[in-house]
């Protein structure tokens, strides 16, 4: 008969969800892209990577974050991008949580390459487990159209 709605199923949820989280990580990715040597630096100042390691991740990871986002919010391979996007989350997570315990107050380098322009650690860190639920809702209620 009636069929009722959950709100964190409905469409226009998953798609502000999409909008934001790929929005996000686009914006994220501009700024490295234009600026790699500066990114590379960045990822240096982790200490988590040896310094052959730390380029790499400096050329490809913004392209990923754009791709991923700019499929997200085109609603292609919206699982697989969400999935892509949830990691690299958890891995900055991950990242930002072993040099809070070392006592390591850093730059990110998630919006902008200029020291000072990302906030606090403790901001940093807050920021991106709140932007983990709607990678977290997407991934658990985006459901394809089938006509």
């Amino acid at each position: 008969m009636f069929k009722t709605r959950k709100p964190s199923k409905d469409k226009t949820v998953i798609l502000t969800c999409r909008i934001i989280l790929g929005s996000v990580f686009i914006f994220a990715s501009i700024d490295k892209i234009f600026h790699p040597e500066a990114f590379a630096g960045i990822l240096h100042n982790y200490k988590l990577l040896p310094d052959i390691l730390i380029y790499l991740p400096a050329l490809f990871l913004p392209w990923i974050e754009l791709i991923a986002g700019s499929f997200l919010i085109a609603g292609i391979f919206v699982r697989g991008s969400t999935f892509i996007l949830s990691s690299l989350l958890l891995i900055f997570i991950l990242a930002i949580t072993i040099n809070l315990i070392r006592g390591i107050n850093f730059d990110c380098g998630c919006f902008s390459i200029i020291p000072g322009e990302n906030g606090s650690t403790y901001f940093l860190l807050i920021r991106d487990l709140f932007l983990l639920i709607p990678g977290v809702l997407i991934y658990l209620y985006y459901k394809k159209d089938r006509r």
